[in-house]
């Protein structure tokens, strides 16, 4: 009886077989059908879609299981070689690890597509390449699905994060000659170099190739395709516009994901907004994942660690936020955006969004080389607490703001979760603080009010801070007395009460390391030039290495993208003078000094300077350049000028000017 039922199933599934391969479905197919229990367990970043387009959105996370047979991987343009010599080394390191993932997931039964564009020539024959021509037609053909899809809303367009219109290489000048002088010996085009996808990538003979939007759709739709994952080149321009792209999955109705980590941007760091180049590919993410759709990172696949490129030196940040009361969800993705691009890889941890005490994406802490925190009363599980405590012990740097002091620390009467501890101790023994609560003027009658404390203004993490006292939005919390061991950098007070009490200070963890801490962090508060600057100061002090200048701006003026720091120039430890300030942005050649002899303080914002033969200067200045009174700034074009709310008012008519009372200068600015 029991022989009769093997045979019952062999023969079963030798007519499964038959069944499916006379459908087009090759053998990887078939078994992926037979096994379809196979998930993907993922953890997909987001962004919200905020009313300011010019905003990263705030990161949020959620979970999906995917099936694997319902799943494609799309490699997007891994040529053999480009035109761009950094991008051709870029290219080959991803390619190690993009050929190690596919290996994973095709054994799991996902469908592989190889896209490498303009190179079909070198695949003639092959049984991957046969499988797309061959693919039926599908029913539900979108349209224009073989087109270039530039964006996908006008909202999209506007919000562009980065100059491009150079084309992205950022090789050196005689190094880049010298290689399109060397594709040319070749036989290559050096302006087109690719004739296949490089050859570390496995093409399997089940897997499948193609460049053409038709042929992947109806691929995909043959397999039962669900769920699509892209991974490839260039994240800012093929990987998002390619009919096989991003944005035509999307705009199609595909599950698309990009694969955050195995992926690179066509981004020159000359350019707007002037940050590391791998900063350059983070902004491309979070405009990916804000207008287009959530990306993973490769280790969600492997279940080992994300890649990251050799030459990717940038200091690795990881930001917890795991708080509800100050919105640092949106205003920490922010401040890290125009702030600390340029030296910084900043990853982001949560508190689980239906787990309150639980974080999503608590590995990043083990290759942190500074938390960032903004935690409130969590009794983390031990294993994720452990993390952070780890950190500590290995006298890694901590920066924490406001509810930090009381991170791991619940209320009497609160109940501990099961598998949750508390780290009362935290505040005290690794802040150096003492929270007792706050004083009262929550409701904001009684104004707080913070300054520079006494004989501290000298310390590096100041540098370029207002020294008067200033009004901000949060209110003073009870702190003192501090550790022995803290240095006071700020002192609050509420309005007509004393004592003051410590909101800025500097402390060492018992294992040594550099530890800042404020109770400062309104939303607010981020808006405010002297905050701004502190907490980026304060960033790059705890990792050993000299923040960038100061930006300078007028009274009240917020940094934008285009005004923040993004130059790596040594600046004075000590407390900025005015000759110092004016000076630091401007750059001269090793033989040449430069001082300010004379300044002039009613010129502001020169537009053009001329001398006439007598040697006298003449200045035209628009004191409200770039941002004209009345209009609002809602982002920046593709060459980063500003798009503002309207067109502005014109006040002057007629093609002859000859009334210039009240006229209005315009340049460079969208309506």
């Amino acid at each position: 009886m029991n022989a009769l039922r093997i045979t019952d199933v062999l023969v079963n599934n030798l007519i499964l077989v038959l069944v499916l391969a006379s459908a087009g479905l090759n053998s990887h197919q078939v078994v992926a059908f037979q096994d379809s229990d196979i998930k993907l367990q993922l953890s997909l970043r987001f962004r919200d879609k905020e009313s300011d387009p010019a905003h990263p959105g705030v990161v949020q996370t959620r979970t999906e299981s995917w099936n694997a047979p319902e799943t494609a991987i799309v490699i997007c343009d891994m040529w053999d070689r480009h035109h761009s010599l950094n991008a051709t080394r870029r290219v080959g390191e991803l390619a190690e690890r993009i050929n190690r993932v596919v290996d994973h997931a095709r054994e799991q039964g996902v469908t592989i597509i190889h896209a490498p564009s303009s190179c079909m020539d070198a695949y003639a024959g092959h049984p991957g390449r046969l499988r797309a021509i061959n693919a039926p037609t599908a029913e539900n053909l979108p349209a224009g699905i073989d087109s270039w899809c530039a964006w996908l809303s006008e909202e999209e367009k506007l919000a562009y994060p980065i100059d491009q219109s150079d084309g992205g290489v950022d090789d050196d000048p005689a190094e880049g000659n010298a290689w399109h002088e060397k594709l040319a010996k070749q036989g290559r085009n050096p302006n087109a170099p690719w004739k296949s996808q490089i050859a570390t990538i496995r093409i399997d003979e089940r897997d499948v190739i193609t460049d053409n939007g038709t042929e992947n759709w109806n691929v995909q739709e043959q397999f039962g395709i669900k769920n699509v994952l892209v991974m490839g080149v260039h994240t800012n321009m093929c990987v998002l516009g390619r009919p096989f792209g991003l944005r035509q999955m999307a705009k199609n109705g595909r599950n698309v994901v990009l694969v955050r980590d195995l992926t690179d941007t066509m981004y020159n760091p000359a350019m707007e907004p002037k940050v590391n180049h791998f900063s350059g590919t983070d902004l491309i993410v979070a405009h990916i994942e804000k207008f287009v759709c959530p990306t993973i990172t490769s280790e969600q696949i492997m279940g080992d660690s994300a890649f990251q490129f050799k030459n990717d030196n940038r200091k690795h940040l990881v930001t917890i936020l795991a708080e509800d009361e100050y919105q640092t969800r949106r205003t920490i993705p922010q401040f890290a955006l125009n702030h600390l691009g340029l030296d910084f890889r900043v990853s982001y941890v949560f508190s689980e969004p239906k787990v309150r005490d639980q974080l999503c994406g608590s590995d990043a802490i083990k290759s942190a080389d500074v938390l960032l925190l903004s935690i409130r009363r969590r009794a983390l599980p031990k294993a994720q607490l452990d993390l952070i405590r780890a950190h500590v012990a290995t006298g890694k740097p901590i920066v924490a703001l406001r509810t930090s002091s009381h991170a791991f620390s619940l209320r009497p009467g609160m109940e501990v979760p099961e598998g949750g501890q508390q780290w009362p101790e935290f505040d005290h023994e690794v802040l150096g603080g003492n929270y007792t609560g706050h004083h009262g003027n929550k409701d904001g009658k009684s104004k707080t009010y913070v300054k520079i404390a006494d004989d501290a203004d000298d310390r590096p993490i100041l540098a370029g801070v207002d020294a008067d006292e200033v009004e901000v939005a949060s209110w003073l919390y009870k702190t003192s007395p501090l550790a022995e061991k803290a240095e006071v950098l700020m002192t609050g007070r509420v309005e007509g009460r004393e004592p003051a009490e410590p909101v800025a200070w500097t402390h060492s963890s018992p294992a040594g390391g550099r530890v800042f801490y404020t109770s400062l962090g309104h939303p607010d508060d981020f808006k405010q030039p002297f905050f701004q600057r502190l907490l980026t100061n304060a960033v790059y002090w705890a990792v050993g290495i000299e923040s960038p200048s100061p930006a300078a701006k007028s009274d009240g003026q917020v940094d934008s993208p285009e005004s923040s720091p993004k130059t790596s120039a040594s600046v004075s430890k000590d407390k900025f003078t005015l000759r110092q300030v004016e000076t630091a942005e401007l750059k001269v050649v090793d033989d040449l000094e430069l001082d300010l002899l004379i300044r002039e303080p009613i010129v502001a914002n020169p537009l053009y300077i001329n001398f006439d033969e007598r040697g006298r200067m003449w200045l035209v200045q628009y004191r409200q350049y770039p941002s004209p009174a009345g209009l609002k700034l809602i982002s920046r074009d593709n060459v980063w000028r500003n798009v503002s709310d309207r067109q502005p008012t014109r006040k002057y008519s007629g093609r002859c000017f000859r009334r210039f009372n009240g006229l209005m200068i315009q340049r460079s600015h969208l309506p």
